[in-house]
């Protein structure tokens, strides 16, 4: 197998896409944001020259993820686009592409751009997976792990022979320094099985959504503490409901105390706000019995 090099194709710093290039084969490895997708692909381009992108993983449906991929597309129609049954379910849900919409519209004004035309019509995946497949890229072999817990449809991809995961986000959000955000968004149950199950696996590399590859010393450090920083922070927000606080107060206290780093740099507001709500809810369903 030829030397694999994992290039930043990101246009903005909360994009989530990598590229992934043995020379012979090329894969984006999400696909970021609807707005920055043309960009993202001059990007590849800029990297692969005249050769094709092959391949488009999607760890997950949610819009900071997928979005690009309809206009990328567009730059390289014979990329295959893999990703879960409920990834390419959520594709046709016409609730969920208006979701979608909304909140790319949102972080392109925040971040100065104006909206593009929106692409949720042309999103697709050719090759559907589920757990234990295999995608033979090229010289590559990637297996397909479902890891449910920040989403239902949320995947990783294990690069055989080289110990290497393409994580997803029920895994945590890394910040680049000694803290993990867990993304707990509809089971903490299931989080937390799908967190022990990688840390069962035999891991030497980690590339991780929204910040890129860890080091060998980040993998470790990841690996030995991603299990305890979800139990933490589950523990975290049912206190604070145990204690009476509201679900606004309660993302106060958990923007202050996780929000900082590269998370608070590269992950736009308007959807950690949603996605903190979201499991302040799940927190209150799943381990409270309350109704929401």
């Amino acid at each position: 197998m030829n030397t694999l090099k994992v290039y930043d194709v990101r246009v903005l710093p909360g994009d989530a896409s990598f590229l992934l290039d043995d020379g012979k084969t090329a894969i984006l490895y999400d696909a970021g944001f609807g707005f920055t997708g043309y960009g993202i692909a001059e990007n590849i381009r800029k990297m692969i020259g005249s050769r094709q992108l092959d391949y488009i993983f999607l760890t997950h449906s949610h819009y900071d993820h997928v979005l690009g991929s309809a206009a990328i597309c567009r730059v390289f129609p014979e990329a295959k686009v893999v990703a879960s049954a409920r990834t390419a379910y959520v594709f046709t849900r016409p609730g969920a592409l208006a979701v979608m919409k909304d909140l790319d519209d949102k972080y392109a004004q925040r971040c100065g751009e104006t909206p593009c035309a929106f692409l949720g019509s042309e999103l697709h995946v050719d090759i559907v997976v589920s757990d234990g497949d295999v995608v033979e890229a090229g010289d590559m072999k990637y297996e397909v792990v479902e890891l449910p817990g920040h989403t239902f449809c949320s995947i990783g991809f294990y690069l055989q022979g080289q110990e290497m995961l393409l994580a997803c986000e029920s895994l945590g959000v890394y910040n680049g320094g000694d803290v993990i955000v867990p993304s707990v968004l509809v089971g903490c149950k299931a989080a937390l099985s799908s967190i022990e199950r990688v840390c069962k696996m035999k891991i030497r590399k980690i590339l991780m959504p929204h910040y890129g590859m860890l080091t060998d010393e980040e993998t470790a450090f990841y690996l030995q503490n991603c299990y305890r920083a979800t139990e933490n922070c589950i523990s975290f927000v049912y206190d604070r409901l145990q204690a009476g606080k509201s679900n606004e107060e309660i993302i106060a206290d958990f923007f202050a105390e996780f929000r900082k780093g590269t998370v608070c740099d590269k992950y736009p507001l308007d959807a950690a706000t949603l996605n903190t709500n979201i499991m302040i809810n799940l927190v209150r369903k799943e381990l409270l019995g309350q109704s929401i």
